[in-house]
C-alpha cells in the first residue's frame, strides 16, 4: 500500500532551499512551487489523519497561498507571516517541514498535549510561528503593528497576514483595514482565503460578503483578485502588492475548500469532515498520481 513515502519522508529529509530571484527561470519557478505544494498537501493529510481531526478542507484551501510566500515571495527571518485563520495551522506547519525547518518527525503530534504543534499556532511552543492566533478576527490588527514597527525603524520588510472569508464578518478586521487605509501602511499584505465556506454554511448563507472588492476600496485599499490555486497568479499579485507601496495591499484569492487538484475535492468541501482511512488514501493516491 501507498504510503505517501515520495511526499513525506524522503523529500523531507533534506532542507529545500528558497526560491530567490534569478534562480529559476519563470517556468521552473511556478513547476518547483507546484511540485512543493503537493509536498504541503500530503503533510497536511498525513498530519490531520494521524491526529484523528482537524480543519482539513480549511487547511487545504490555502496550500498554494502559503506555498508560494513560504517558497518564493517571503524573506525568511526578515518578512513576518500572521495565520489569522489559526485554524489552518497544519498547513503552515507543513510548509516549514517541506522547507527543512521543522522536523519531519513531529507529523504525527498533532494537536497531541505538550505538543509543538497545536491545532492553532502557539509561538510560545514553536520558533517557526511568529504570533499565536487563532480567534478569529485579530490577525490583521497584530499585523499592522509589527508592519508599522518596521516602518519607524527604516526597515524594508513586508508583514504579510492570510485571513478566511467567514473572519471578514468579525468588526475587529473592519477597525484594522480602516487605519491601515487612513494611514497608508503599505508594507502590509493582506490575503483572503476566499473559499465560501464556513462553519455553519456559506459566507452567503451567514453574512454575505459581497461586493468585498468595493468594501476595501472604499477604506484605501489596492485590491487585486487572483484565482486562488494559480500559483502564477498568486505570485504576479504578490509582486504587485510589494511594489505598491501608497496603500495597504489586499488579494482576494478565490478558493475551493477541501482543494487537492483540478476535479478533485476533498470530503466535498466540508468545513470539518472526518478524514477516514479511505479518503486518506484515496488523497494521496491522488497527489501520487500527479507525478507519474
Amino acid at each position: 500500500m501507498y504510503t505517501s513515502a515520495r511526499y513525506v519522508d524522503s523529500a523531507l529529509t533534506t532542507s529545500i532551499p528558497a526560491l530567490v530571484d534569478d534562480e529559476f527561470e519563470l517556468p521552473s519557478r511556478v513547476a518547483r512551487i507546484g511540485a512543493l505544494a503537493n509536498e504541503v498537501r500530503a503533510c497536511v493529510l498525513k498530519m490531520i489523519h494521524l491526529a484523528g481531526s482537524g480543519h482539513v478542507s480549511s487547511s487545504l484551501s490555502c496550500v498554494d497561498i502559503m506555498s508560494v510566500l513560504k517558497f518564493d515571495r517571503m524573506e525568511s527571518g526578515h518578512d513576518v507571516f500572521v495565520l489569522s485563520k489559526g485554524h489552518a495551522a497544519p498547513t503552515w506547519y507543513a510548509a516549514l517541514m517541506v522547507a527543512g525547518e521543522l522536523d519531519v518527525a513531529e507529523i504525527g503530534t498533532l494537536r497531541r498535549i505538550d505538543s509543538r504543534l497545536q491545532g492553532h499556532p502557539d509561538r510560545t511552543r514553536l520558533d517557526g510561528v511568529a504570533v499565536s492566533t487563532g480567534a478569529l478576527g485579530q490577525g490583521l490588527s497584530v499585523a499592522l503593528g509589527r508592519a508599522q514597527a518596521r516602518r519607524l525603524r527604516g526597515d524594508s520588510s513586508y508583514a504579510y497576514c492570510l485571513v478566511g472569508d467567514g473572519e471578514l464578518q468579525e468588526g475587529q478586521v473592519w477597525e484594522a483595514v480602516m487605519y491601515a487605509g487612513s494611514r497608508g501602511v503599505g508594507n502590509v499584505i493582506l490575503i483572503v482565503d476566499y473559499n465560501r465556506g464556513q462553519n455553519d454554511g456559506t459566507t452567503d448563507e451567514i453574512m454575505s460578503l459581497h461586493p468585498l472588492p468595493d468594501k476595501f476600496r472604499a477604506f484605501n485599499w489596492h485590491v487585486q483578485e487572483v484565482n486562488g490555486h494559480s500559483h502564477l497568479a498568486i505570485r504576479d499579485a504578490v509582486i504587485n502588492a510589494q511594489a505598491h507601496q501608497a496603500q495597504p495591499s489586499v488579494i482576494i484569492a478565490y478558493t475551493r475548500k477541501g482543494y487537492l487538484a483540478p476535479g478533485h475535492i476533498l470530503l466535498n468541501g466540508e468545513h470539518s469532515g472526518q478524514l477516514t482511512e479511505e479518503v486518506y488514501e484515496d488523497a494521496i493516491a491522488t497527489l501520487e498520481a500527479l507525478v507519474l
